[in-house]
């Protein structure tokens, strides 16, 4: 790999070009350009990198493999949005070359601790740094590295004779600095004193921390309790460099600092990042993470469908996608968005899609919403499919063989399918051949969701002709029946609690401004599933805490778009061991709940908490604008999103020209009247005075999930994916209302 290879890059069946390949010597970077691109080339990092899918595990690799034989192709996979990369070498040792060398690759960078990636972040930083590749750093070449790390150049250049006085870093007055000085070089650097002050005010001798200063640190600051004793042992054994400190029983600054910026350091409760909640409760119990035209990449009208899409959301732990369906070709169904210029995909690729991937990120239930606008003809084709590609992983029967009176729990469903679709009848009767049903799921493209009825559930189609639906797909539906929604009485006297209706943002909360608890009773009974405006062709958008505070389950996000509000499905879903299945509060599981989003001071246990976030610093920001000398102006932004009365947000000052470092010290507060409801979203933009900030990171996080005291909230880029070693280093304090 670091010789180099010349591998075939493949973008479609039309678009294959040679591009040369090589690993570069941090063992980290490959390198690539095109042999005629003269000193054009590309770069990106091994942790950019999830996996290797190796042969035709990708639709392009797919379109050219009569061309190119399976031994010869792989696929790259990056975290987040970013596209795959489709590759074919120019024989089978060299394909397996690439495939083994960065498998290992990748899975040292997953297995490194906090301590190895930040040598290695500091070595990537040297070699980048080296522009002679002499092994050494000129004062030049320093200077340019510090202006990298987004430290001012005025600091920069009032560091030189610091940096090279035979005291300090350069201590053999050469004038330059090799990997070793380079280290204890950028040691110096970030020092960080707000640290050593919370280390001073616990330590009797300034040098370290003895196990019982660490156990009243761990107890008094980190709201610890009882605990705090043993785990102050388990934190020096885990943390602690020095071998002779941690003989002593006792904790360095530096082990100190490493623990503070570790994952038990950080904001979210270790304990709840793993499964951890009661599983075994009806799925109108819990909230559930769900995609909206979960095929499309992109756009409403133009996007390309592709099943990368669903691979993508069932990754990110989607436990409900959308298949649009329509007659195709050869009694073949297509999947796309019906009216417009999508692309289309087979329906059977789609299902062998969700066969391979439903369950790698969570072996609770998937429900398949199918919107069906195919001829009986082809609704039997898509019946056949179903049965034949997913067997057993469907679900076809009641569990137990009896009309269920509440949905069973994603305990009892684990490792199962569900279809929520049209059926003919209900499950306590059987009808015959003949009979029809309302097949249009959700007809958005009808009537664009212009603030209309919506077409949901309609019993029309778009033409407006009656449709029949096919009684071998009916039969496939068991626990998710869709239905129209007949209005809350209505729901009280005649549903069945396998009954399930969709709304449109608009209708939704229309509904929660009229009948606010109606809306919240309902939803402890039933599933009931919320979708995007048919406005939002470019694939924006809602905010799906307005949905949740009603105790709507199937919330369906367009995926492919980042932003706030998928910042917000990813911070509730977070927990729980990312299965996608969130629990609700008690007072949303109760049937005879009262509790209404606009009034939670009336509900039972109303008890509010005050948060206080003081932020103290940053730490190494990534930069925004790559222009040359250009340095960030960071702010702290903390945003609070829950019910109506909590949403909220408050903001630090921001500090001129550093990223790399920068120290508010300023406390932000806030009332929280439904904690159990509540996210928080941190976020960091580089200030302008003079048109609207830019993005730096962010982080989101149930408020249930906060661990108090002083913590590291590790940043996160506008994808969802970490950007290390950006932080944020606060104290969080968290206290009843008096």
């Amino acid at each position: 790999m670091m010789a180099g290879s010349t591998l075939r890059k493949v973008k479609s069946r039309s678009w294959k070009k040679n591009r040369y390949f090589r690993l570069l010597e941090d063992g980290l970077t490959i390198w690539y350009k095109s042999r005629w691109a003269g000193r054009g080339h590309s770069t990106f990092s091994v942790t950019d990198l999830e996996a290797v899918r190796e042969g035709h595990q990708s639709e392009v690799l797919l379109s050219i493999a009569e061309e190119f034989p399976a031994e010869l192709c792989f696929t790259l996979v990056f975290h987040g949005r970013q596209g795959n990369l489709d590759l074919v070498a120019e024989s089978p040792d060299e394909a397996q070359a690439w495939i083994q060398g960065v498998r290992k690759l990748i899975h040292k960078t997953q297995t490194m601790d906090e301590k190895e990636r930040l040598d290695q972040w500091v070595l990537d930083w040297f070699h980048k740094a080296d522009k002679n590749k002499d092994g050494k750093m000129n004062f030049k070449e320093v200077k340019n590295s510090l202006k990298r790390l987004k430290i001012n150049s005025k600091y920069t250049t009032s560091k030189r004779l610091f940096l090279f006085s035979p005291q300090m870093a350069d201590k053999s007055e050469s004038g330059s600095l090799e990997i070793e000085q380079f280290v204890f070089f950028y040691k110096m650097l970030t020092q960080r004193d707000e640290v050593w002050k919370v280390f001073q005010d616990y330590s009797e001798d300034g040098e370290k921390l003895m196990l019982e200063e660490l156990e009243s640190f761990l107890s008094v600051e980190q709201h610890e309790g009882e605990q705090s004793t043993q785990h102050a042992q388990e934190l020096i054994e885990c943390y602690e460099p020095s071998e002779t400190a941690k003989k002593q029983g006792a904790m360095s600054l530096d082990g100190f600092q490493m623990y503070l910026c570790s994952q038990e350091g950080s904001i979210f409760k270790p304990e709840h990042q793993d499964l951890y909640q009661d599983m075994s409760q009806p799925l109108s119990h819990y909230f559930i993470s769900s995609s909206h035209n979960t095929y499309l990449l992109e756009d409403q009208l133009r996007g390309q469908s592709s099943l990368e899409a669903y691979i993508q959301a069932l990754k990110r732990g989607c436990r409900c996608v959308e298949v649009d369906c329509w007659d195709g070709y050869d009694e073949d169904p297509v999947v796309y968005h019906g009216h417009t210029l999508t692309s289309k995909i087979l329906f059977k690729d789609v299902i062998s899609t969700l066969k391979e991937y439903a369950f790698r990120a969570s072996e609770f239930p998937v429900i398949l919403s199918i919107e069906n606008h195919c001829s009986v003809e082809q609704q039997k084709v898509m019946a056949q499919y179903l049965r034949q590609i997913l067997g057993d992983m469907l679900q076809t029967t009641l569990l137990d063989g009896q009309v269920p009176q509440q949905l069973p729990s994603p305990q009892e469903l684990k490792g199962k399918i569900l279809l929520k679709a049209k059926k003919i009848g209900g499950l306590e009767e059987y009808l015959d051949e003949t009979c029809t049903d309302e097949v249009s799921d959700e007809e958005e493209m009808a009537n664009c969701d212009a603030e209309m009825a919506s077409t949901e559930d309609s019993p029309e189609k778009v033409d407006g002709s009656k449709s029949k639906m096919s009684r071998e797909l009916s039969d496939l539906v068991v626990y998710c029946k869709s239905v129209h929604f007949g209005g809350f009485e209505h729901a009280r006297s005649h549903a069945k609690c396998y009954e399930i209706s969709s709304f449109s943002e608009s209708k939704a909360k229309k509904l929660a401004k009229e009948a606010g608890t109606d809306f919240v009773q309902y939803n402890t009974r039933q599933l009931s599933r919320t979708y995007p405006s048919g406005l939002r062709t470019d694939s924006s958008n809602y905010n799906p805490q307005d949905m949740w505070s009603m105790g709507c389950q199937i919330v369906a996000l367009n995926f492919q778009t980042a932003g706030l509000e998928m910042d917000l499905n990813d911070g509730l879903f977070r927990q729980n061991g990312c299965c996608g299945y969130v629990i609700k509060p008690d007072f949303m599981r109760d049937g005879n709940t009262q509790f209404s989003p606009d009034k939670p001071e009336e509900r039972e246990g109303y008890k509010p908490l005050r948060l206080s976030i003081q932020v103290i610093s940053g730490q190494q920001l990534p930069k925004v604008n790559q222009k040359e000398g250009s340095i960030v102006d960071p702010l702290v932004r903390v945003e609070i999103h829950g019910v109506p009365q909590d949403q909220a947000k408050d903001e630090t000052s921001h500090i001129n020209n550093n990223g790399f470092n920068p120290v508010w010290n300023e406390t932000l507060d806030f009332t929280i009247h439904t904690p159990e409801l509540a996210l928080v979203r941190f976020v960091v933009e580089d200030y302008d005075k003079a048109s609207r900030n830019d993005f730096i990171g962010q982080y989101t996080l149930p408020f249930t999930c906060i661990q108090p005291g002083y913590r590291h909230i590790h940043l996160l880029s506008k994808d969802g994916t970490a950007i290390p070693p950006s932080s944020l280093f606060v104290n969080i304090s968290i206290s009843e209302l008096t």
